[in-house]
């Protein structure tokens, strides 16, 4: 039996490509943030370059047709008035002024501007009325904690003004694309930490739970508008990460060579746990929520895997280990989750820390899953494509040969035969429940019967008719009877009993 091939990932991988030092991440092409940012920045402006070159050439092609035309005109007056030319110059020209102005000029969309004062809690309206009462309630107590936050510093005002205005401006900018959002809340993150690192210089965590903050109030105001947004494709990603998940059910710990022991109940409860917090991250406004979803799913693991392994768990026990709570969890809209923290999160905390570290393994077993095959489960592809479709399932393992996972076919071979006592208790209580609707009709069919023959039995002895006096009469004396008899004798009406009585001799 050929050795299984584990899962393994070099931490190296984890890592920039650049070399930075800091975390990368899969959705920017395994750079982080900053070297992100800063190779985005470059490509565009070389696009800006590139484009001004091209203008610039169409410019002068432009202007050397036109004089060409000029010059044909003026050869040949007769065929274009001077006129007429004027005329079809003065309305393009006002055509081109046009639309330049109405691209310029602000919407019924544009937000009213505001004089109240920076700390008024007062929302202005929204484009959607209903989406801002849906979600008015957080928003509010948003703004009420943060500016309770702020007040102890003396530019509490100041940075409330800005992060409302900011926000508010986000809110109409309904056209543009996810990235360019992204964008603008990232070079607003870098400038306000930079403002405020300048102003509290040396106090580093101070400056952190003040972005904490910001962001805790920026995107629970904006979540209804940058999460999952309708220029993206995050909601097909969802749907078929969802779908490859479902077709991976067969997947076992075997398979993925998992180092946990889910017959241990405190391992079966970090598993149980670990699920609930991914599951969890979903239902999370603010990145930094999100993210402490997935820390606290991490630490179960390496909780489950240290009880199992009565050891401390390492990278390469706990990748397999989270790709197999991704696959028992199935967690919903995952990659729009992903890709949320990584647009809006304050970069800082996805390039170094736990955050950053387990967030960067969830990204990769995500993409795991994604290119999944049946060389990384230590299957042929015959056998793969089979268990993917439906038609066949995995076989238990074999006692021959060794197995770098005998635990995991032990606790498998237990759950088969669990399987297999469930559905002999299946096919019980198929026919328990047959026999007990047949004892059922035959009941009915009896008490059917048992009517017939008192009904049969009354019809043929019917009652006598007897004379009302003699009825009477023996009806006092059955009573009389029947009073001798019965014990219910009233006590008042009978003689008081003998009393014993001593005679001396």
């Amino acid at each position: 039996m050929s050795q299984r091939r584990g899962i393994h990932l070099d931490q190296s991988e984890l890592l920039c490509k650049k070399g930075c030092g800091f975390y990368g991440n899969t959705a920017w092409q395994g750079l982080c943030s900053k070297c992100w940012r800063e190779e985005n920045q470059r490509e565009k402006q070389k696009q800006i370059q590139e484009d001004w070159a091209l203008a610039e050439r169409l410019q002068r092609e432009e202007e050397e047709a036109y004089a060409s035309r000029h010059q044909r005109a003026q050869s040949q007056p007769t065929i274009t008035p001077f006129s007429k030319f004027e005329e079809r110059k003065t309305k393009e020209k006002s055509s081109k002024v046009n639309t330049v102005t109405k691209f310029f000029t602000p919407s019924t969309k544009t937000p009213p501007k505001k004089d109240a004062t920076p700390f008024d809690v007062q929302s202005s309206p929204s484009p959607s009325s209903s989406a801002s009462r849906h979600s008015s309630v957080d928003s509010d107590q948003a703004t009420r904690e943060f500016i309770d936050f702020l007040k102890p510093l003396k530019s509490g005002r100041e940075i409330f003004k800005q992060c409302r205005a900011f926000t508010e401006g986000i809110v109409y900018k309904r056209d543009i694309s996810a990235d360019e959002l992204s964008e603008c809340v990232q070079d607003f993150y870098q400038n306000l930490s930079e403002r405020l690192h300048s102003q509290f210089k040396g106090s580093t965590d101070h400056v952190e739970s003040i972005m904490d903050g910001v962001e805790k109030y920026m995107m629970t105001c904006l979540y209804k508008e940058v999460f999952c947004p309708e220029t993206t494709d995050d909601e097909n990603k969802d749907l078929a990460i969802q779908k490859r998940i479902r077709s991976l059910h067969w997947v076992t710990i075997e398979m993925l060579c998992v180092p946990v022991d889910e017959e241990i109940p405190e391992v079966s409860d970090s598993v149980v746990k670990a699920i609930t917090d991914v599951i969890e991250m979903d239902s999370k406004r603010v990145p930094k929520d999100k993210l402490a979803c997935i820390t606290r799913c991490s630490k179960h693991i390496f909780n489950a895997i240290k009880v199992s392994k009565k050891e401390a768990a390492s990278a390469d026990d706990f990748l397999p280990t989270l790709i197999y709570i991704v696959l028992k969890a199935n967690p919903p809209r995952l990659q729009s989750n992903i890709q949320y923290i990584t647009r809006f999160c304050n970069p800082s905390r996805l390039m170094t820390g736990e955050d950053g570290y387990y967030f960067t393994n969830l990204c990769c077993a995500v993409a795991f899953i994604e290119k999944l095959d049946g060389q990384s489960l230590n299957l042929s592809s015959e056998e793969f494509e089979l268990y993917m479709s439906g038609q066949a399932s995995p076989q238990w393992p074999q006692a021959t040969g060794a197995s770098s996972c005998s635990s995991g076919s032990t606790a498998l071979s237990q759950v088969h035969k669990r399987l297999d006592l469930l559905t002999g208790l299946g096919e019980r209580q198929e026919r328990v429940m047959e026999k007990a609707r047949k004892l059922e009709s035959d009941l009915i069919d009896w008490t059917d019967e048992v009517e017939q023959k008192v009904q049969s039995v009354l019809e043929s002895f019917p009652t006598e008719t007897q004379n009302p006096s003699a009825g009477t009469a023996s009806g006092a004396t059955s009573a009389a009877a029947s009073a001798i008899d019965s014990d219910n004798v009233e006590n008042e009406l009978l003689p008081p009993p003998l009393q014993p009585q001593v005679f001396a001799g």
